[in-house]
């Protein structure tokens, strides 16, 4: 692709759009890259950061309840995340992005109808995800090879779940609408209050106290989505707020294809990106089951910590997405290579860090889940063997956003295929037919995050000719 080409196109028009920008555009496409992109991204970062102790918080509590209950929590884990990245990561990046497109062009009255289809969408999204766990998570559970009751405790966690899962999309859609407008400080703030009461609610709904019976895992789920319910509806009145860019009319909540298709054509394949990630961790699952329940536990414990550092790159993403779309839809494309250069060092630097904290010190995070020795010895040694690579996690991640921010996500797919390859498909041929052990296997999980982050550089520097210029 030639990218001077690109942007003697895009600069075209410029001029008449930065006499129509909103305040809101404005922010976006002015100031310092890195001390914008910290500021949009600090309330969001630190927002991931205590979602992720609210997650620690209900597994710790979970894993007093033993460890058949943490190891049903633990399979439940991605198809739970899979949904939270599909609605926030994958259908958000797309609701985001075209938001600030529209917003960066001055083309206003298309980011508000935009608004609209995408939270009606995400009702009709998040019923599909109750229809289908509602039918098929039983049967998915034990395709997995888990049986008694920590399949049961993963059926129950999932099902109660589930039954909350339109107010988990429209509250992340509605988010997202927000952060398209430049507005990340509030969804940050209603979050982080949210998660300080769920994380009080979450030991008297599991264990009970006085006159309020325990409800055991299925309490733990029902926290989750009391903390959904609240949030869409603190959300939904910032989005109707008189001087909100983005407030749509209530007619224009009935999705419109000109619309929907904007949003999908960065959704879909974002979200095919997305299930081949949760796929390989649920592959790599399964090929951890036949070693018995501590080995489950304790590498879904483990490998949680990579989950949690998704959420936590997601922060810097959802100040990245809106930023490059902006000055992408303005024709800055300079400005560009310039956000997502540092992007990209902030999601690898935060990462590494802590990849490399928990190589060193795996005690530590595992201490907080078990007091099973067999557990913490299999979760320790993920961590040891998978740790250090995480900062190619953050890497690709980061770019993975900017692409978003592009509209451009098609390309990006053959990373996430090319971690599933090496990890998953690699895995079970190491497994069944060299007899290799579960070591091994983590080994080549560290390998795969490697290639993740290499292979997103080059598709990168391909696409938007990272390092062709400095403008």
């Amino acid at each position: 692709m030639s990218t001077q080409l690109e942007e003697a196109e895009q600069a075209g028009g410029s001029t008449h759009r930065a006499a129509t920008l909103t305040p809101q555009a404005s922010r976006l496409l002015e100031g310092p890259v890195l001390p914008t992109l910290l500021r949009l991204a600090a309330p969001t970062v630190a927002l991931m950061l205590l979602q992720g102790v609210v997650a620690a918080g209900e597994a710790a509590f979970v894993g007093r309840l033993g460890s058949d209950a943490l190891a049903g929590v633990s399979l439940s884990f991605p198809l739970v995340m899979l949904m939270t990245t599909l609605s926030a990561g994958a259908y958000g990046g797309g609701v985001a992005s075209g938001v600030a497109r529209a917003l960066g062009a001055g083309r206003d009255d298309d980011a508000t109808r935009l608004a609209g289809t995408a939270l009606g969408m995400s009702a009709i999204l998040g019923l599909a995800s109750t229809a289908a766990m509602l039918l098929f998570g039983p049967a998915f559970y034990a395709a997995l090879g888990v049986t008694g009751p920590a399949l049961e405790a993963a059926v129950l966690y999932s099902d109660v779940l589930f039954l909350g899962a339109v107010p988990s999309w429209l509250f992340n859609a509605t988010a997202s609408v927000l952060r398209g407008g430049g507005n990340t400080a509030y969804p940050a703030d209603a979050g982080a209050a949210g998660g300080v009461v769920t994380l009080a609610a979450s030991p008297l709904v599991i264990f009970g106290a006085g006159p309020v019976p325990g409800l055991g895992v299925a309490g733990a789920a029902w926290a989750v989505v009391g903390y959904n319910v609240a949030m869409s509806v603190v959300l939904l009145r910032a989005v109707w707020a008189s001087g909100s860019p983005t407030r749509p009319g209530f007619r224009s909540l009935v999705p419109r294809w000109s619309y929907a298709s904007g949003i999908l054509r960065v959704a879909v394949p974002s979200a095919a990106s997305t299930v081949l990630t949760n796929l390989t961790f649920i592959i790599l699952t399964a090929l951890v089951a036949p070693f018995g329940t501590e080995a489950t536990a304790g590498y879904g414990t483990g490998g949680r910590l990579e989950y949690l550092l998704i959420p936590v790159v997601f922060g810097v993403g959802s100040a990245l997405v809106p930023l490059v779309a902006a000055s992408d839809g303005a024709g800055d494309l300079g400005r560009v290579r310039r956000l997502t250069r540092a992007g990209a060092a902030l999601g690898a630097g935060g990462c590494g860090l802590v990849g490399g904290t928990a190589a060193l010190f795996p005690w530590a995070w595992m201490g907080l889940f078990t007091s099973d020795p067999a557990v913490a010895g299999f979760g320790g040694a993920y961590l040891v063997r998978v740790g250090p690579s995480y900062a190619f996690l953050g890497l690709g991640l980061a770019l993975y956003f900017a692409a978003q921010g592009r509209g451009r996500t098609a390309q990006p797919m053959l990373a996430t295929l090319t971690r599933l390859l090496v990890a998953g498909a690699l895995g079970a041929l190491a497994l069944g037919v060299f007899g290799w052990g579960i070591d091994s296997l983590f080994a080549l999980m560290a390998c795969g995050l490697v290639l993740y982050g290499v292979v997103m550089v080059a598709v990168m520097r391909r696409e938007l000719g990272l390092y062709a210029g400095t403008r």
